[in-house]
């Protein structure tokens, strides 16, 4: 209890300095509104998440629902603190409710060749997942930043909890259009699922207009369980 308070009251401090800074950021559209709808076998499940971010910080809150999982909300926040010119601290923190506790931190080190390394726990209690990698888990990657803009990453999300090797190897684009972007991400699993031991291709597409976005992705064995998915978002900036 002691340390769901302590997680708690540091959520609330961050959602109360990103009020205070928020006519700051309204000019640059701070809130973001998107929709979400997952297609399975046999049903389709929705999620809806607004999120506020200005000054490295964000805040987000959202709720998912479909008739097998249920409905889960939950509530998060996540900054980035910079040492210096190479070095960027990125900590998170998530409830939800059914008790789920959970956490990361990521650490970048370089400047336009860059690596990365991350860490996730949860309190293991029940949680939809809405990407494609374990929240249990080890993150190390590489990526560049080209001068016009164009990004490129490699890296691998992989359990290091539940001993299922499960494995996310990604590779990752973000391509700039005058003032919207395009990003690109493949991703290769591996490891243990519902279904058994599996491998398999997914992938996403986003595009960002100045205030509209829309992303299409298709998760084999999503979330590691029995069935595919696929999932089509759309949302707004304001």
């Amino acid at each position: 209890m002691k340390q769901r308070l302590a997680i708690a009251a540091v959520l609330a401090a961050t959602l109360s300095a990103a009020a205070a800074r928020s006519q700051d950021a309204s000019a640059s559209l701070p809130w973001k509104l998107t929709v979400g709808e997952y297609f399975y076998d046999s049903y389709q499940g929705n999620d809806v998440n607004l999120r506020w971010r200005a000054g490295g910080n964000d805040a987000w809150l959202g709720v998912y629902s479909d008739k097998v999982f249920g409905t889960q909300a939950r509530i998060g926040s996540d900054t980035s603190v910079n040492f210096g010119e190479y070095l960027q601290l990125q900590p998170s923190l998530q409830l939800a409710t059914e008790g789920f506790v959970g956490g990361s931190i990521n650490l970048q080190v370089g400047g336009a060749w860059y690596t990365f390394v991350g860490f996730g726990r949860t309190d293991a209690r029940p949680y939809f997942n809405l990407n494609f990698d374990p929240n249990d888990s080890l993150t190390f990657g590489a990526g560049h930043r080209a001068p016009d803009g164009t990004t490129y990453a490699a890296f691998v999300v992989a359990d290091d909890r539940f001993h299922t090797g499960q494995r996310d190897w990604h590779l990752n684009a973000q391509i700039p259009f005058g003032s919207s972007h395009a990003t690109l991400d493949l991703v290769y699993k591996t490891g243990l699922s519902e279904a058994g031991p599996i491998s398999a291709w997914g992938f996403s597409v986003n595009y960002e207009w100045p205030r509209w976005f829309l992303r299409v992705a298709y998760d084999p064995y999503q979330n590691f369980s029995d069935q595919d998915a696929w999932r089509l978002v759309s949302g707004v900036r304001f």
